[in-house]
């Protein structure tokens, strides 16, 4: 995959087709289909390459929320920015562009804005969905570049 191995924060864009159950902290979950937007930041060794790649993994040991749904869900496209700034610096703009929380919480359990979730579902299709998310990037004052994973 043609991502950078410094740091950075990355918007994961994935395709549910069908019902997804999902068990966050003993409670149950369900994603109905449609597309998702899972932010991130990555700061460790390999960076935005290394934590990417680990996501699209099928077979892993399941370590972050995200690991469930990408177990059962099609990546399509990532988007990201070479940054030191943290996930949270999307959150607002993809908000404010009517992307929704569908689980509270979502792989915000670190968070320290109190973001409601750091998982977003898009209303619309991937055209619509994909300019909304790099909308949200500029908003950020980011500049994305993307990585086309499936048609």
């Amino acid at each position: 995959m043609d991502l950078p191995r410094s740091a950075g924060v990355y918007a994961l864009l994935l395709r549910v087709s069908a019902p997804l159950h999902l068990s966050i902290r003993g409670l149950q979950y369900r994603l109905e289909p449609g597309y998702y937007v899972y932010v991130g930041s990555a700061r460790g060794p390999g960076g935005l390459r290394a934590r990417v790649e680990r996501h699209l993994r099928r077979a892993k040991r399941l370590r972050w929320h995200i690991d469930q749904i990408t177990g059962g869900a099609d990546a399509v496209m990532v988007f990201y920015a070479e940054t030191r700034e943290s996930e949270c610096v999307l959150v607002p703009p993809l908000e404010a562009g009517g992307f929704e929380h569908p689980i509270p919480g979502f792989g915000a359990s670190d968070c320290r804005r109190k973001c409601r979730s750091h998982l977003l579902k898009c209303s619309g299709d991937l055209e619509a969905c994909t300019a909304r998310i790099l909308s949200a990037f500029e908003r950020a004052g980011l500049k994305p570049k993307t990585v086309k994973i499936t048609a």
